[in-house]
């Protein structure tokens, strides 16, 4: 970690007034660098790795202040752990392989237009949603029999 540049989220923080401790900048760090979508035993297994004093205790309240000032996302990916994002500019939809519990990002136009003609035909504007959709990988399928 680099002290001298701080991250996406610290930026965040910065904006909204929060203040930032070491713990909740290293914590901060760690959620900007995730490429994935970690939940917090994963969040504070790799906090520690650079500061060893930060608690599980530190580790969720500071999840649960990024979230609540609208910095980060929690998803429920149906593996019984909340999961963490930082909050993205550009919308995205998530793919979950129920096998690996691996995540893929992915943004498609025709389900974004049916999406806003299904709330229109239903006489509403559609403001926000979430698509996760839940998969295995077709040669699982294959593999159990089906075809």
């Amino acid at each position: 970690m680099n002290a001298a540049s701080p991250s996406r989220i610290e930026h965040l923080c910065s904006e909204r007034g929060l203040k930032l401790t070491d713990q909740r900048r290293t914590i901060a760090q760690v959620l900007s660098d995730a490429d994935d979508h970690p939940d917090v035993d994963q969040v504070y297994r790799r906090a520690t790795h650079l500061d060893p004093r930060i608690s599980i205790a530190t580790v969720y309240r500071t999840v649960r202040l990024f979230e609540e000032s609208g910095i980060l996302d929690k998803h429920d990916f149906g593996d019984g752990r909340a999961r963490y994002e930082e909050v993205q500019d550009d919308h995205h939809d998530h793919l979950i392989d129920v096998k690996t519990g691996s995540v893929i990002e992915f943004f498609n136009e025709e389900i974004e237009a049916l999406k806003s003609k299904i709330a229109r035909d239903l006489g509403y504007e559609l403001i926000d949603h979430r698509l996760e959709l839940f998969a295995v990988p077709i040669e699982s399928v294959d593999d159990d029999g089906a075809d």
